[in-house]
Parts: structure tokens; sequence; C-alpha cells
């Protein structure tokens, strides 16, 4: 057998599997939680896409002569202090929200999967170097970090979400480097290092492929985390800026006026809600559907 060969071999350890097609399969499916955690993702999502041709009214369109009305057949869910239709807001605030959701967890993809690679792969005092700073940067409250680094770095959704991934590349970083350590310990690591594979390419073609498994499911849950993050730092008054909206945003400015027109607040409230409990539907059975060792996704 050539290097060439065990070279492909060793790295196609996981994703050709067998059994591993069929049980993603079979979660697409047959699992309730995640085929109705999809079509909820998918709706909104594409509500928030569409939202321009699909909504109502312009989100930024004033009527000082229906402000603060309740719900009516003109506007579904009322208007805000400004005369504004709550519906389309929160269909145009969707597009930012998921935005910032999508941005935090990539940050902490392109921080964290790299620091802790390295780290498991590597080991020695780079790895004591690596996991003292991660160590450091979990040992302070999130959203006090996060709030910290939007101050340092200006106000905006932009700056406050990559902050946001800041705080979350740790928990990433961790997770693979954990999951490094076993890797690299294989017998088809060994073997493609016996045929003289390179450091480098151990790493991308044998390694990382192995180990990022359960990178992909907690990218999942971290999604749910990072729009309640969003919907903080918005709260707080650092994330989005008018005239742009989000449901951070709206939740913050409808708490002024919760007892006239709670609509203001709730419907945001509950999308986000649902919004997080479809990602965390969708991490939870996408980690059953990977791992082998748990049953009821053969």
């Amino acid at each position: 057998m050539n290097t060439s060969t065990v070279n492909d071999v060793a790295g196609a350890q996981v994703w050709d599997e067998p059994g591993l097609g069929r049980r993603v399969l079979n979660w697409l499916r047959g699992d309730p939680r995640a085929a109705l955690s999809l079509v909820v993702l998918v709706v909104i999502l594409g509500a928030a896409l569409l939202a321009p041709w699909l909504a109502p009214h312009d989100p930024t369109a004033q009527n000082f002569d229906q402000m603060l009305n309740g719900p009516s057949a003109e506007h579904w869910l009322g208007t805000d202090d400004l005369g504004r239709d709550v519906f389309s807001r929160l269909m145009h605030g969707g597009a930012n929200s998921l935005y910032a959701a999508l941005l935090a967890v990539a940050v902490a993809l392109v921080i964290g999967v790299p620091l802790g690679l390295i780290a498991g792969f590597v080991g020695g005092w780079t790895d004591t170097l690596i996991s003292r700073v991660i160590d450091t940067f979990l040992s302070f409250p999130a959203i006090i970090l996060a709030v910290a680094v939007t101050g340092a770095m200006g106000i905006g959704l932009t700056n406050a979400m990559f902050s946001v991934g800041l705080v979350f590349a740790p928990q990433i970083a961790r997770l693979i480097r954990a999951r490094t350590l076993v890797v690299r310990q294989e017998l088809y690591v060994d073997a493609a290092r016996c045929f003289g594979a390179s450091p480098l390419r151990l790493l991308l073609r044998h390694v990382l492929p192995n180990a990022i498994q359960p990178v992909i499911v907690q990218s999942t849950l971290l999604l749910a985390v990072a729009l309640l993050a969003e919907a903080s730092l918005s709260f707080l008054g650092l994330g989005v800026q008018p005239p742009d909206v989000s449901w951070g945003a709206m939740i913050a400015r409808g708490y002024m006026y919760m007892s006239i027109v709670p609509e203001q607040m709730y419907a945001p409230g509950l999308i986000i809600m649902i919004t997080a409990v479809a990602f965390n539907a969708l991490g939870e059975s996408l980690r059953a559907a990977l791992d082998p060792t748990i049953k009821g996704h053969s």
C-alpha cells in the first residue's frame, strides 16, 4: 500500500465510516425534533431574507397619528412609539439578529479551531501556554467581557458580535483541543506519520476532519446563545443602532412602553425564544446523529 492510499484511508476515517451517511439521513427523515427545527429555522430565515418584499410596511416609515396602537387589520402587531409597523420591523430585524449570531459563531470558529488544534496536536509548552490563555478568558463572566470588549472597540452590531465571538472562542478551542488529544493517538494517524506525512498534512488531512464533529454541534448550540447575547447587548445600547433594527433593539425600545402595547416587546422576545429553542433542538439532534454511541439513530 503506497503513501497516498494510506493517507486517503486515514483521512476518511470518520466521514466515510460505514453507517455515518445512513445515520444522518435517518436523522433528517425520522427525527421529528430535527425536522420541525429545520422547518422553523427555514421559515424564520426566509422571512428575514425576503422582508424587503414580504413586509407589509416600510419598517422606518413613521406615522405620528398612529403611535402606540394595538394590533389591527392594518398593523398586525400594532405600532411603536413613532408609529412604525411592529410586524414589518420584526421581519427586517431578523436579518440583523441572524447575521449577528452567525458572525459571533464564525469569529469563534476562526479563532478557536486553530488554537485548539495547535494546542492539542503540538502539546508541550505550546499546549500549556494556549491552555492558560483559554482558562484566563473563561474565568471572566461572558457578558461582562463582551461589554468590555465592545466598549473598547466601539458601539455597533458588528463590533458587539465580534466581542461575543471572542468570548465564545475559548469554548471552541477547549473542545477541539480535547478531541485532538484523542485523535492524534489513533492508529491511522500513526500510520500516516510512518509513511512520511508532514505535520501540517497530519493536522489538516487526518486530525481536523476527525475532531471537528463536536465543534459542529457546539456551533449550532452557540447560535442560540449568540441570539440572546445580541439581545442583551442591544438592550444595553451597545448593539444595532438606529435606524437599523434587530430583535434585541425592539425589546429595548418596547420595554419603555410595555404597559401600553406589550406586543412591542413580547413579539421579538417570543421569536428569539422560538429561534433559540430551534437551534438548541437541532444541535442536540445533530449530536445524536453524529455520535454512533448514542442509541436511537441507527
